[in-house]
Formats: C-alpha cells, structure tokens, sequence
C-alpha cells in the first residue's frame, strides 16, 4: 500500500507543493517558502512543547512532602494522605509543587498489597527469636509504607574485546615419577554484546545496600508511567544524574563483558591481559520500583546520638526480602544466662556421676 505525506504550511497550515526549481516547499495559499529543515525544525519543536506541557501536567498533579527530622524527600497525587514520614514516622511538612525533569518515563506496579506485605513481614521476623517484641507489634507494622524508588535503568550496545593468557596443564604418573604438561595459549575474543535493564539506584549511598538486596525487578512487567499509579503511595525523588552513574553502570558492563567472552573459552586457567568495552549507542530510562518498606528506631538509653535506625525492605513485584535486624539486649541476657546454667549443670552431672 503507498502512503503519502502532506506537508502544511508553518503560517497558514495550508498544503505545500515542491518546487524544482528553486528546490523548496512553496505554499500554494499565501505563497511562503520552506526547506524541508525547517519542517523538521518545527516538527521537534512541537514535540519539545508537548513533552513540556505533559511535564508542566505531571507537576501541577503531585505534591512534595519533606520531613523536617530525617531529611526524607517524596513525591505523592494530590488525593495520597502523607501525615508522617515512611522513614523516621514523624510528622512531615506539605511543600510547594515539584519543579525540574522529575518525571519518570517507566513504572512497575506494586504486586503486593498492604495486608500481604505485613503478613509477609510477620513470617520474616518472628523467625528471628532474639529481635525485640515490640519490633513486631501492631502498632508498629501498621508504619509499612509502599515507596515507589528511582533507578535508571540502561541498554547498550557494545563492541568488546577481550585478550588472554590460556593455559591447560595436565599430570599423569608413570611409575615412581609424576609429570605435569602446561600447555600456554595466546586467546582473543572479539563480539558485539547488548545489554540490557542493567538497573541502577538514582539516588545517595545510604539506602544503596537495602534497594541493592531487593533487585532484580522484572523488567517485563515494564509499563509506561501514568499518575494514577502512584495513588496511595509515596515516591522517593531521584538525586542522581545519569551522568553521575556512567562509571559504575560501565563499569558492570565491563565485567558482565569478561565473563561472557570468557565464557567462550574452555582453559584450566585463564587470565585477563586486555579488555575494551566500546559503547556503541545506549539508551536511559528514569524509572519507578515499588518497595515495601518499614524502619525501626532503637534508642540508646543514654545518648540519642548512639539511636540507630533498622530498615526492613520488601520488593513490592517479586517479595524479595532485605532486613537489618535489632537485637533485643534483654532476649539476649537470658539466653545466656540459660546457656550459662546448661552449661552448670552439665559440669556438676560430669562430676556427680564422676564422684559416684
């Protein structure tokens, strides 16, 4: 089937005709004249306004909340209550509008809802005996809060190249005598390697480990974002550029990278001489990924200064647990206390029966 294009006039939106002659796209209405550049031109600067009209929707949309104690900074619709932090649990403050490029290009909705997360949570930490009651109560379960978290998420297309020292070394015994056969090869391998989703946390070091220990995230659940996914949650703002990230995702490429080529080969021993990863083209995404999330503040009877902050962290698509646990000073005690009386009494049964 053939399809036509109508170009229209940038004035008065009438149709345009070529011209060979003067080798331009003339107006046969008010007679202007354009190149097939400025068409172009025009046509990025309507898809440049339109994305800044969708950016200026997405931030007349949600409101920011900043907590005056812990610092935590997040985003939320205008219909998400947020009376407390997820963080620290103290009241938060209502500030002005979002500004900036914050708005994400992907999502992937929660899995999980409140309810299977607390129960999900429960199966978690009675398990663990010497974690104090209360870190489990109600009271405190109720706190769980689904946090939307930003990452940028990276495909790349590379040229890699990759030079080794290969060696096979083979031993047989022959009478009294034992011989070893080493057996040196010069390798290289050389292919073009896409990556694909390698998923990066977008914002500061601190909570790096907790979103590390939930990844990954199914990238096939993958959705193009819309404002009503955030409706009942909250989403943590982004504080780290692409640009900031480029040496560790490059880095990671290198190394999944090495152990591809590698994977290519079949010596007792191989090792690394050169290896070069070249970034053809790639492509960024800023994304959303839901998180359970729950903190527990242990305070230090004596100095504040010595509170610490436990985070439990479940993955809200997959339910992949990470969680720093508290340790109750008083469970403990008491296990030692019947550790110490177990081993007494063993002692006086060895020495009773020894007397006897």
């Amino acid at each position: 089937m053939d399809t036509s294009v109508t170009y229209r006039c940038l004035n008065c939106n009438g149709a345009l005709v070529f011209d060979e002659d003067t080798q331009l796209l003339v107006c046969g209405f008010c007679q202007s004249k354009f190149t097939e550049k400025d068409l172009e031109d025009s046509e990025a600067d309507k898809k440049a306004d339109k994305i800044e009209e969708e950016n200026a929707k997405f931030r007349a949309e949600i409101l920011e909340y900043r907590c005056t104690s812990c610092g935590a900074e997040v985003i939320a619709d205008k219909n998400t209550a947020a009376s407390t932090c997820y963080f620290c649990h103290n009241p938060v403050v209502l500030v002005d509008k979002l500004s900036g490029e914050f708005k994400p290009s992907k999502i992937i909705s929660f899995k999980f809802d409140k309810d299977e997360a607390k129960a999900t949570f429960l199966r978690f930490a009675k398990k663990k005996w010497f974690v104090p009651k209360d870190y489990f109560s109600s009271d405190q379960i109720d706190k769980i809060s689904g946090v939307y978290y930003p990452f940028w998420v990276t495909d790349a297309d590379t040229d890699s190249e990759f030079s080794a020292i290969g060696k096979n070394v083979r031993t047989w015994r022959a009478g009294d005598y034992r011989y070893t056969e080493t057996t040196t090869y010069d390798v290289y391998r050389r292919g073009d390697i896409h990556f694909e989703d390698i998923t990066t946390s977008a914002i500061s070091t601190e909570e790096k480990d907790m979103l590390e220990g939930i990844l990954p995230y199914p990238i096939e659940d993958y959705q193009d974002f819309a404002m009503p996914y955030l409706q009942g949650y909250l989403a943590k703002k982004r504080d780290i550029d692409r640009d900031l990230l480029y040496d560790e995702v490059k880095g990671r490429m290198d190394s999944y990278a090495e152990t591809l080529l590698k994977r290519t080969t079949n010596y007792n021993i191989l090792t690394t001489r050169h290896l070069d990863v070249a970034i053809i083209k790639s492509h960024w995404e800023y994304s959303l990924m839901p998180v359970w999330i729950l903190t527990y503040k242990k305070k230090h009877k004596h100095d504040s200064k010595k509170d610490k902050t436990y985070v439990y962290a479940m993955n809200g698509s997959t339910g992949k647990i990470y969680g720093e646990l508290p340790v109750s000073a008083f469970k403990l005690t008491l296990a030692s206390l019947g550790a110490c009386l177990l081993a007494g009494l063993a002692a006086f049964l060895v020495g009773f029966i020894g007397f006897m």
